[in-house]
């Protein structure tokens, strides 16, 4: 009845509002009529009181516009339909209330604007390669929706677009074409000391399909071989027409600031500076594992949980056998798990915390395995100075490792620290930089503990000397460190190593993890002097060269005598 009464009201209202102006017109029009009847050069006698009536007219009109019948219409529909009774011209049929305005859903906030990211040298001086990254299943060729981008070779095969099935598709395809060739004089590897030169090639190509937003599939194929070795091939020197990666991503949750994306296949890992977990992209055959990942993205912050086993020969858990002509399987009876987080948010720095699990069910007497556990963390920071001419680096990482290997508990370690500065204003851009090195090793062997770390899957090449001769297992490192860049396309570093052993109850322990000589030969390994730079032609080819010399200490004089090491290589690549 309220909302009845309240529309006829309006009708009542709007009438005698109706009438009102009408009546305003109409004088209106009277005070126009006298004012055209005067004669020429007289001005009208009309009185004041219609011009005021006049200006009430105008403003009326302006105010109040003369009811449609649609709209008149409209009103008398809805007076009826509240009283329940058939409007007039709608055939009898009783108009109910309009219906209520659909409910739009909340739109997805909006993620705020991703910081740039500090930009921290990398554990080795390598040439720019543009939108090819380390893992190319994470290549970014996003930069060609700028019309006015930079062509880089190759970018015509990449981020495609077509539909199938009614399902928009984004095809990427390209790849690499490796050579390298060495010269090296007694390493400490299988076979030696010896002194042998050769060639390696290396092939890898994949293909990456998106889906529409939710699916990826992602598979790489690899050739990688070595020829003209006098000594026996090692295990990352070959793996023929294989499968590297060969996986599937689905997209589980999208927060409007980042995704939440499950994995599952065969996939290549890479945490952090690579200290523990690396591809170990300077072999010929890179490593790569098989399982599950699930991948959390945020704008401030990334977590990796992981649950794979190792795969090829370069793991150190594969058989080399398979290398060659047979197919690479994952080895089951290892598995490798945990999870990596990381935070950006800070102003100049970054964090990463981690949780490491290496479980192998059948240990090798003398290597570092069994079931061990490895809890870290690591932290990095910038500090320009005098306007941003010049920067400090540092980087700080340890880690603690336990469990069980070989019948005995793990009680083990590391712990590294790197300081440089920069002088980025300066000719040539010159870098100068220090860095120790710490990984413990067995404090008295046969007590019931082992107290030597395992370095797990690290990018050993780029810490402890370029000749590729020890791990960081039972070992100190006394590094200083020379970068320049003479061009936009060139660098040179030069780099001073001093190791020693960090326990005399244990050994010296190669590249590969081995143990070499006996304990109790006194604590000095050597020194190595590395000189080694690039000349990138662009994103797509570069070539790089370096030298390494070894010269041994006691321990190694004493217990596998041999003239003192070397190694030379050049190496070009090719990115399509």
């Amino acid at each position: 009845m309220f909302r009845s009464s309240f529309a006829a009201a309006c009708v009542a209202c709007w009438s005698t509002c109706g009438a009102s102006a009408l009546f305003a017109f109409e004088t209106a029009a009277e005070v126009a009529a006298a004012a055209s009847a005067a004669p020429p050069g007289v001005v009208s006698t009309v009185p004041t009181e219609m011009d005021e009536t006049a200006e009430l007219a105008n403003e009326l009109a302006d105010t109040i516009q003369p009811a449609s019948a649609a709209d008149s219409s409209d009103v008398a529909a809805a007076a009826a339909a509240d009283a329940g009774q058939p409007a007039a011209g709608t055939g009898g049929e009783t108009v109910g209330p309009p219906a209520p305005a659909p409910v739009q859903a909340p739109a997805k906030p909006k993620a705020p604007p991703k910081k740039k990211p500090p930009v921290f040298p990398s554990p080795k001086t390598l040439p720019p390669t543009g939108p090819y990254k380390v893992l190319f299943f994470d290549n970014d060729f996003s930069y060609k929706k700028d019309p006015n981008h930079e062509h880089v070779f190759g970018e015509e095969a990449k981020l495609m677009p077509f539909t199938l099935f009614d399902v928009d598709m984004v095809l990427s395809t390209g790849g690499e074409i490796r050579h390298r060739y060495l010269d090296q004089a007694n390493r400490l590897q299988p076979g030696g000391p010896d002194r042998t030169d050769y060639n390696q090639w290396r092939w890898r190509h994949y293909l990456d399909l998106k889906a529409g937003d939710n699916f990826r599939f992602y598979v790489e194929g690899i050739n990688a071989d070595t020829f003209g070795e006098d000594l026996p091939a090692q295990q990352i020197d070959e793996n023929r027409w294989d499968l590297q990666n060969a996986f599937v991503d689905v997209m589980l949750f999208d927060t409007g600031t980042g995704t939440q994306t499950l994995r599952y296949g065969r996939q290549e890992l890479l945490f952090g500076r690579q200290r523990l977990v690396s591809p170990l992209d300077w072999a010929n055959t890179r490593r790569n594992f098989e399982g599950f990942r699930y991948l959390v993205k945020e704008q401030d912050w990334k977590m990796d949980l992981f649950c794979v086993n190792p795969v090829n020969s370069a793991t150190g858990f594969g058989n080399p056998r398979w290398q060659d002509d047979h197919f690479d399987h994952a080895n089951r009876n290892v598995f490798f798990s945990g999870a990596y987080f990381t935070y950006t948010a800070l102003d100049n720095a970054n964090l990463d915390l981690y949780y490491m699990w290496l479980d192998d069910n059948k240990p090798v007497a003398g290597r570092a395995d069994g079931s061990r556990h490895t809890t870290g963390a690591r932290y990095s920071w910038l500090v320009p100075v005098d306007d941003d001419k010049r920067v400090w680096d540092f980087d700080v990482e340890a880690a603690y490792q336990f469990g069980n290997d070989n019948a005995q508990a793990v009680q083990a370690g590391f712990a590294t620290a790197i300081a440089g500065h920069t002088w980025k204003n300066a000719p040539w851009t010159p870098r100068l930089s220090g860095l120790f090195y710490y990984g413990s090793g067995d404090v008295r062997p046969g007590d019931g503990t082992t107290n030597t770390f395992s370095v797990l899957f690290p990018l050993g090449h780029a810490y402890w000397g370029l000749s590729d001769n020890l791990s960081g297992q039972n070992l100190y490192d006394y590094c200083t460190q020379v970068d320049v860049k003479p061009t936009k396309k060139t660098a040179i570093t030069a780099a001073h190593h001093f190791f020693e052993l960090a326990s005399n109850g244990d050994v010296v322990y190669n590249v590969a993890g081995v143990p070499i000589g006996t304990p109790g030969n006194g604590r000095s390994v050597g020194n190595a002097f590395d000189l080694y730079g690039y000349y990138a032609f662009n994103p797509n080819f570069d070539v790089q060269a370096g030298y390494s010399w070894f010269w041994y200490g006691s321990f190694i004089e004493r217990t596998t005598p041999r003239n003192d090491a070397s190694q030379f290589y050049v190496q070009t690549s090719f990115r399509y």
